[in-house]
């Protein structure tokens, strides 16, 4: 009897292990980013500074955060995704170190809003366009919600460690912990994070081979501030960029900021409501992902409209659930909400490619950067809010009524004369 021939192991194609490290470094990003918002009330209560002067560094953050992306989109271009995610994660590492030295709210400031708030943004959304646009045609949205949702595993990760070491060993603990997490990155980077598929011999997933293309000329910022001044000139720009603010207001900056402390007042412990907060993240990989799937299927501009207005809906009731202990309807919110926390990326960076072809990773970065910009705005009004008025209510009932405005803007948007 003839022996048989081993069977051969079929290899994951590359892109998939390029898609695998993306993720990694998304997640920490997220996680890094998600920091601030635990440590509110340590700092408050060590350094006296009031919540609307911590909350200033949390609005920088966010603000660099966004406006740094598309900058980095254009040197992608030009140094590799590889070098700029490499230096990134050294600035985040080196921001989140030095606060354990600070003494004064300008470190603050310098440290988690300047060094992290760039080093982040420099692993923002446009990276993850730049990935799936490099590295895939099949499932190029189901890996773009993918992707996205890293950010949610990466807060999964790291708000109850965050929350249960700053209660148990002081917040410069946690602080030290995100730069030891960032430094442990970047050896997977230098390995396995490739540029382009031309660079190890294969193809895009479900592509054709290509030649990998000449490293982009002149100044990446010039070309950065080209592409805005050119997709400046038509109105679904500004339409994608309006929801887009309001998106990051009605997340990152108002939820992501101080549903913590907004819980806190309310009686809850603040490791609780950051296991709440986490849940969220959770419960957002499953709706990410579901949206990239759907992006595949379904108008964009369709997906966008509901996902704003069920939101709004949502935030509308929050005020009405907070209590010391967690309530059923509470865990309602938890659920549906953490299913439409950042559903809106994939949808969005599919309009930018269909409406500005090879310019839409870097238009996305500028979408993006509306969308910390939004943040930006709730993280200090909110907590202005907060200070002035001794309760963070009337933040929610906006942010539920901005997010009602954001679908109107999504479903006016045109369609595009071609799909590229």
């Amino acid at each position: 009897m003839q022996d048989r021939a081993p069977a051969r192991t079929r290899r994951p194609h590359r892109a998939w292990i390029v898609a695998v490290i993306a993720f990694v470094t998304l997640i920490g990003a997220a996680g890094f980013r998600s920091v601030p918002g635990v440590l509110i009330d340590p700092l408050h209560q060590e350094f006296g500074w009031s919540r609307g002067t911590i909350s200033a560094a949390v609005s920088i953050n966010l603000i660099l955060y966004g406006l740094i992306s598309p900058f980095a989109a254009a040197l992608m271009d030009r140094l590799g995704m590889r070098r700029v995610v490499v230096g990134a994660l050294v600035l985040v590492a080196a921001g989140s170190g030095l606060t354990v030295f600070m003494t004064s709210s300008w470190q603050l400031l310098l440290s988690w809003g300047v060094l992290v708030g760039v080093g982040t943004g420099s692993m923002a959304m446009t990276f993850v366009a730049t990935v799936t646009g490099r590295w895939f045609v099949r499932h190029r949205g189901l890996v773009s919600g993918i992707l996205t949702a890293a950010g949610a595993t990466g807060q999964l990760i790291f708000l109850p460690l965050v929350a249960s070491l700053a209660t148990d060993y002081g917040w410069r603990t946690p602080s030290i912990v995100v730069a030891l997490a960032a430094l442990a990155v970047v050896p997977l980077v230098l390995l396995f994070l490739h540029d382009w598929p031309a660079d190890v011999g294969t193809t895009p997933y479900g592509g054709e081979a290509q030649p990998r293309p000449a490293a982009a000329a002149g100044s990446s910022a010039l070309r950065a501030l080209r592409t805005l001044r050119d997709a400046a000139r038509r109105p679904v720009f500004w339409l994608l960029a309006g929801g887009f603010a309001i998106c990051g207001a009605s997340t990152n900056g108002l939820v992501g900021t101080h549903f913590v402390p907004a819980a806190h007042d309310h009686g809850m412990p603040s490791t609780t409501a950051a296991s709440l907060l986490a849940l969220v993240g959770l419960f957002d990989v499953a709706g990410t992902i579901l949206s990239g799937w759907l992006t595949d299927r379904v108008d964009s501009r369709i997906l966008l409209g509901a996902y704003y207005a069920l939101r709004g809906a949502s935030l509308m009731i929050l005020p009405s659930l907070f209590a010391p202990e967690t309530q059923p309807s509470m865990w309602v919110f938890i659920i549906f909400y953490g299913l439409d926390w950042i559903a809106t990326v994939p949808p969005t960076v599919a309009l930018c490619r269909e409406h500005f072809g090879d310019a839409g990773p870097i238009v996305f970065g500028w979408v993006f950067a509306s969308h910390q910009v939004g943040a930006a705005f709730a993280a200090f009004g909110a907590g202005l809010t907060r200070d002035l008025l001794g309760a963070y209510d009337l933040a929610w009932y906006v942010a539920g009524g901005l997010c009602v405005i954001a679908a109107a803007l999504s479903v006016g948007i045109p369609r595009a004369e071609t799909r590229r």
